[in-house]
């Protein structure tokens, strides 16, 4: 799930380091669309400029621009995009400055690549996915405005019963709905009895993955999510 988001964005890493640069680069640029770097501050903001990048990863001590006075250069432009500064220093005053300078988060080294993925990958949900666009398990999204499901960016075919159904337990309490909900919100004036449920659900399967729909049993039904 982490990655997810990510695939959609473009990314700017700034180290003076090489060997730090190139390391933290292989590790985790296959999770964006796109992944840039430079090697200082002034070079950092040049690139900015020409690609306009969603997030920024910046080092803190470089030469030529440092990483708050690019953070500030960023930020004059455009204050939506995602900063974030990788520092070896905790002291009070610098956190401060970066807090001045309109940095999103000021992660102290050394952090591993798994970790600042899943760190990214929180800040960037909050910052560009829409409230309508629901993450679901799979690498599966359902879009709350288009009632639709969609993977790796083409919608899945479904019935507009299976909208319902899907659009239904998305917007349920933690992704899950009772039977008796189900049959009285998707079926309405009709009621199905428990083996149609079960074949209906077997048809949503078909269409998307044999987990993305799990059975509570005895209670209902609930949307994968991991």
């Amino acid at each position: 799930m982490a990655q997810g988001v990510l695939k959609k964005l473009t990314a700017l890493y700034v180290e003076d380091e090489i060997n730090i640069r190139k390391s933290l680069t292989n590790a985790v640029q296959d999770e964006f669309k796109l992944f840039l770097t430079a090697g200082d501050g002034s070079e950092g903001l040049k690139k900015f400029k020409k690609y306009k990048p969603d997030i920024v990863i910046t080092d803190l001590l470089m030469p030529i621009k440092d990483g708050l006075s690019l953070t500030r250069d960023i930020k004059a432009i455009s204050k939506d995009t995602l900063v974030i500064v990788l520092s070896a220093f905790s002291e009070k005053e610098k956190l401060l400055g970066a807090i001045d300078t309109g940095v999103d988060k000021y992660i102290i080294k050394p952090i591993y690549p798994d970790e600042l993925l899943e760190l990214i990958a929180e800040l960037a949900r909050k910052r560009f996915t829409s409230s309508n666009i629901i993450e679901l398990g799979g690498g599966y999204e359902f879009d709350k405005n288009k009632k639709a499901l969609i993977k790796e960016g083409g919608m899945v075919a479904l019935t507009k019963k299976e909208v319902a159904f899907i659009s239904f337990l998305v917007d349920s309490p933690d992704f899950f709905a009772a039977h008796e909900d189900i049959k009285e919100c998707v079926w309405a004036s009709k009621s199905p009895n428990d083996a149609a449920i079960r074949a209906f659900i077997k048809r949503i399967r078909e269409k998307t993955d044999r987990n993305f729909v799990k059975n509570v049993p005895t209670l209902g039904y609930k949307i994968f999510t991991e």
